[in-house]
């Protein structure tokens, strides 16, 4: 009998042989049938392989029966919960008590991330994907979650503008190196085949704390005060990321012996032949019109997104609604978006990346046309539903689609570039939103202006279907 390749199979080898009985020492083996086509022997030869209790154990022996990148999953949520849920999503609490106490305009609120995002964001984000690829993600990650909780904490004491734009610079070094750069390359690096799903359970963590944020801090202020209640938050933060980068996080699998998705050698010598592995380098996705498209794609609907999550608190109070029943409809955004990051994660998986992604930042763009609507409530909660659930689909999808079209070899650099991009629009949208509303008096036109944005970043991610640097391995058509 001939192999694939049209050679006569050589017989079993000593190397071959003593493969076979190292394997079936495991305690707990299957016997399956030899596939021909791949061992090139007579398909009534039998191994032993283990189990996938066997098959995912850390090799060091300090696991048994789970993955150990579930742990790194747990890590990234617990980074993405606090770096980024509740600094993103519940720092617009304290919007309003700054404007009572220190007299700060909208646009002067965000502008300091805006300031921080520009001068020290776009240089230091690049910086942080080379030491990502460098030296890991670990300690990337805690010298972030440090720079973000200290911020927080001196915020408390603030008196005068530039104080506060300083922290906000501050605040977004700490984010940069802490936050969805860091955390996309990590889970991207410890999953390949179950990568959508790693990477939605672990933005559970982003949109949990977009849920939390809003009642606890609100909590927080009417108990403590503001200032109190800023500095509590910094010293939470600090105060659970540390540990965790120290005795949870592992940059990589290679660092305890493993391999993505705890799959081991043999196996993954096996699928290798099934799968075209693509590792481009920065040069090269820089002069791919995909990486513009995503970079364009996603500066739009991300800078829509950021639009409305930092002004929905003080756009609801202008229509009337109380403080509170304000901060629970932003808390039901974050709830549905929990929804929608599970639903995304399990179609990324399934369906064909880029389409799900554009189909997800179309129904962004649409759905913001509701808040034209808010003064009824009805309106308000279809718009809570639609907006949070598609939202699911924010960040995550990003680096879904990026490591499948240049590979995980400079994911860092390459997501940094794209990040670093995209955050300019997820804080210089705020800024324009706000200054919109200090000349007119009005969100109506910063919300037109938001569901063009939207909608065209969604044309974006769908045009590349049309440019070349196609998926290693297609999936379901979904558009």
């Amino acid at each position: 009998m001939r192999s694939l390749t049209g050679r006569e199979p050589f017989p079993p080898s000593v190397c071959q042989l003593g493969l076979v009985h190292w394997l079936s020492r495991s305690t707990k083996t299957e016997t399956l049938v030899a596939r021909p086509e791949l061992t090139g022997h007579s398909p009534d030869v039998s191994v032993s392989t283990p189990s996938r209790e066997a098959e995912v154990r850390v090799i060091n022996g300090r696991t048994e029966g789970v993955f150990y990148g579930w742990w790194i999953v747990v890590a990234a949520f617990l980074n993405l919960f606090f770096a980024v849920g509740i600094v993103f999503y519940g720092f617009p609490v304290f919007y309003p008590s700054l404007v009572e106490s220190l007299g700060f305009s909208r646009a002067q609120l965000t502008q300091g991330f805006f300031h921080g995002f520009l001068f020290v964001g776009l240089p230091c984000g690049l910086l942080a994907g080379v030491l990502i690829d460098r030296i890991g993600a670990r300690w990337v990650i805690l010298v972030g979650a440090g720079l973000v909780g200290a911020s927080l904490v001196l915020m408390a004491r603030i008196t005068k503008l530039w104080h506060y734009e300083a922290l906000c610079i501050l605040e977004v070094l700490g984010y940069v190196l802490a936050g969805p750069i860091a955390n996309q390359v990590l889970v991207a690096r410890w999953f390949k085949e179950r990568r959508g799903q790693a990477m939605g359970y672990a933005y559970l963590g982003l949109g949990l704390g977009g849920v939390v944020s809003p009642l606890l801090v609100n909590h927080l202020i009417g108990r403590y005060g503001w200032r109190n209640a800023i500095e509590i938050v910094g010293l939470l933060i600090t105060g659970v990321l540390l540990p965790v980068g120290i005795w949870i996080t592992k940059s990589d699998p290679a660092e305890i012996g493993l391999l993505p998705d705890g799959a081991n050698k043999a196996s993954s010598a096996a699928a290798r032949p099934n799968v075209a592995m693509v590792n481009r380098g920065v040069g090269e996705a820089g002069r791919s019109v995909n990486f513009w498209l995503i970079l364009l794609g996603s500066t739009l609907v991300i800078g829509a997104i950021g639009a409305v999550i930092q002004h929905f608190v003080l756009f609801l109070k202008d229509l009337g609604y109380r403080a509170t029943a304000a901060a629970r409809f932003f808390t039901a955004v974050q709830v549905a978006s929990l929804g929608g990051r599970v639903v995304v994660g399990y179609m990324a998986d399934r369906f064909n990346k880029a389409n799900t992604m554009a189909l997800f930042y179309f129904l962004i763009g649409t759905s913001i046309l509701l808040l034209s609507m808010a003064q009824q409530p009805a309106s308000l909660w279809m718009f809570v539903a639609l907006f949070g659930f598609s939202m699911g689909a924010d960040y995550m999808l990003i680096p879904l689609v990026t490591a499948e079209r240049f590979g995980t070899a400079s994911l860092g650099k390459i997501l940094a570039l794209i990040i670093m991009g995209y955050s300019l629009g997820q804080w210089g949208a705020p800024m324009i939103a706000g200054k919109i509303f200090d000349a007119r008096h009005s969100y109506d036109l910063a919300w037109k202006i938001m569901v063009a944005s939207g909608t065209l970043g969604a044309v974006a991610i769908y045009a590349m279907q049309h440019h070349g640097g196609k998926m290693r391995r297609p999936g379901k058509e979904l558009l």
